[in-house]
């Protein structure tokens, strides 16, 4: 006769579920950040703030200035995006080339330039250079331009390097069985591709670009060559209302830099759904 097989009892569950738990602890951060609100608003002296941050007489001050500052902060980026670019174009091919000096010049120049703050470079090119080489420039955006542009060539240098390696090296192989010379294949096949798949990260540059243009407040400009920070630095000295001017300037940059950064992440959807060629 067999052994009486004795019941097997289920305890009930105590405790919450891992759902139930993530939802409550959802709520309590809702309550803790409603709570946090009440007491912000309860507490600040509205009055005080508007007057630091949205000070109307600030506003007409400086609102006339914003246009040409926001036009002159653009031209600066442009120009030196485009220094960049060229540049970084060259100094990726001298990094990928099969002559050592030529690397070793390209790795020398992005270490050093991605090694030293931004701002001594506009300083040396500010003051530096036409004092040691007694060298003027006669327009303050070429002044700017290569300033901005040679730190940041250094930058797309290694962005564009890695692009050209991302080329399957099957289109290489292609274009050289049908004749093209190593050159050429480089230029007109490699490089265009190359563009291709960077196009998100050099669009982030040009992102930091706009806001690296910040660092030539220290330069002497006048008042039509100011840029978007130094027309807050002026505002804060000149206009009075606290951070009125500081509040504008902050708006007008995130005008530009939002759309920037929105190309960016459209460019990343485009070219991670479509591939590389």
């Amino acid at each position: 006769m067999s052994p009486a097989v004795e019941p097997v009892r289920i305890e009930p569950r105590t405790g919450l579920s891992p759902r139930r738990r993530a939802e409550m602890s959802r709520r309590v951060q809702y309550v803790l950040l409603v709570v946090l609100v009440v007491v912000l608003v309860l507490t600040v002296n509205w009055r005080q703030f508007a007057d630091a941050f949205l000070d109307p007489e600030a506003v007409q001050a400086l609102a006339p200035r914003l246009p040409r500052a926001a036009l002159n902060t653009l031209v600066y980026t442009v120009s030196a995006f485009a220094v960049g670019l060229a540049l970084g174009l060259v100094l990726a091919l001298m990094k990928l080339s099969s002559v050592r000096v030529y690397r070793a010049i390209a790795t020398g120049y992005i270490e050093f330039f991605r090694g030293i703050p931004a701002l001594l470079v506009v300083f040396a090119f500010g003051y530096g250079v036409p004092a040691a080489f007694d060298v003027r420039f006669d327009s303050v955006v070429l002044q700017i331009a290569i300033a901005l542009g040679m730190v940041s060539a250094a930058y797309i240098a290694e962005t564009l390097r890695a692009g050209i390696q991302a080329v399957p090296k099957g289109q290489v192989e292609a274009a050289r069985s049908l004749g093209m010379s190593p050159g050429r294949t480089m230029l007109h096949v490699v490089v265009p591709q190359a563009f291709r798949i960077v196009l998100p990260p050099l669009t982030n540059e040009a992102v930091l670009l706009v806001k690296d243009t910040s660092l030539i407040f220290g330069l002497g400009l006048t008042t039509s060559q100011f840029e978007l920070t130094r027309l807050g630095r002026d505002g804060i000295n000149q206009a009075g209302g606290g951070l009125t001017a500081v509040v504008l300037v902050g708006l007008v940059y995130l005008l530009i830099t939002i759309p920037l950064s929105s190309v960016t992440r459209w460019l990343e959807r485009t070219t991670g759904h479509k591939g590389h060629v």
